[in-house]
């Protein structure tokens, strides 16, 4: 029988997990936008060292981001909850490197590893089961380059995870393709030579100093501004969705104030790709510029795709993200010159 303060502290975990992690992994730990935490497999082979350096850490440039805000001991209640998934015993590692050949591990890598995890450590494209993915594949492979992996697992985890696979994942034990223990450390040596690289793009300081909002003054009137970008929609092969008053359904329609307009487009193309690579991408998708008059002045105004990378902490977006900053700025210089 549990004593209270394990009963508390269980309580704790699982309305921690509700709270921070249950929308990307699944309430029951099954998985969705991000990798499934209840197969035993995963928890027979993840530390609790592991567990808790990855909640605090993220993964720059994945979709997971660090958890700073929670205290030890909220992140020690967490992991106690997720423990309550599978019987087994976390293990424990020593943070021994492992000695191998890296060249060798590289050979071998890019033969059995990099199909699934590419051929530079960058993990499968996406990130998770999206709603471009078949749910009989339960996770893409993750990002072995990414300095939040690197920082969280021991190469005792790596090697241990390579020779028992993980049961419900693509991911097979590699003593049962034929390969040796040497094989193996020489592998994680590999996967350990990414630590002196940076190949993982990272939303940096500079997109932190883009403003969030752009706003751009118009030297037409509300009405001449609206039909402008309607026009340069077209123009840029963007569907026209709507145009609204800003109040509109908050106001009587008579009292809606139309010196505030959002039009709305759509490029579905655009939308299609980006929603593959990353769900969340309808935060700014699609496509709202809002006019605004204030005084004897109009503005045209939208919120800054590039700054969204921060948010996203998804570095396949950070190049769509740039992009849509300059559909937007084309879309607007030709409404308003």
């Amino acid at each position: 029988m549990a004593l209270p303060s394990q009963a508390l502290a269980g309580h704790e975990g699982e309305h921690i997990y509700i709270q921070n992690c249950a929308a990307c992994h699944g309430y029951n730990g099954n998985g969705g936008m991000g990798v499934p935490l209840s197969l035993p497999d995963f928890l027979a082979t993840a530390s609790n060292d592991y567990l808790f350096k990855t909640i605090r850490n993220g993964r720059p440039g994945r979709v997971m981001p660090a958890f700073k805000n929670l205290s030890d001991d909220d992140l020690d209640s967490l992991i106690n909850y997720i423990r309550t998934w599978s019987d087994s015993i976390p293990p424990k590692y020593s943070n021994k490197i492992i000695k191998g050949d890296a060249a060798h591990g590289n050979t071998l890598f890019q033969q059995h590893c990099a199909s699934c995890h590419g051929k530079k450590g960058t993990g499968g494209p996406g990130t998770g089961v999206t709603m471009s993915r078949p749910r009989s594949l339960p996770i893409l492979a993750p990002a072995l380059n990414n300095p939040g992996f690197l920082a969280s697992a021991s190469d005792e985890m790596i090697k241990r995870t390579l020779i028992k696979g993980r049961n419900g994942t693509p991911m097979v034990s590699f003593l049962d393709k034929g390969l040796s223990e040497q094989d193996i450390d020489d592998i994680v040596s590999f996967i350990r030579s990414y630590e002196a690289q940076s190949g993982v793009e990272i939303a940096s300081t500079e997109t932190e100093e883009e403003p969030v909002v752009i706003i751009v003054e118009s030297p037409y009137s509300v009405e001449e501004t609206v039909n402008n970008l309607k026009n340069a929609v077209s123009s840029m092969n963007f569907r026209l969705i709507r145009v609204q008053n800003l109040d509109s359904g908050l106001t009587a329609e008579a009292e809606e104030d139309k010196g505030q307009v959002i039009v709305y487009s759509c490029n579905f193309n655009l939308l299609d790709q980006a929603l593959k690579v990353d769900p969340r991408v309808g935060l700014f998708l699609p496509c709202r510029v809002t006019v605004s008059q204030h005084g004897d002045k109009v503005f045209v105004m939208y919120t800054n795709p590039k700054r969204m990378r921060v948010i996203f902490n998804n570095s396949e977006l950070n190049e769509m993200c740039t992009d849509m900053k300059e559909v937007y700025e084309e879309m607007i210089d030709e409404a308003l010159l």
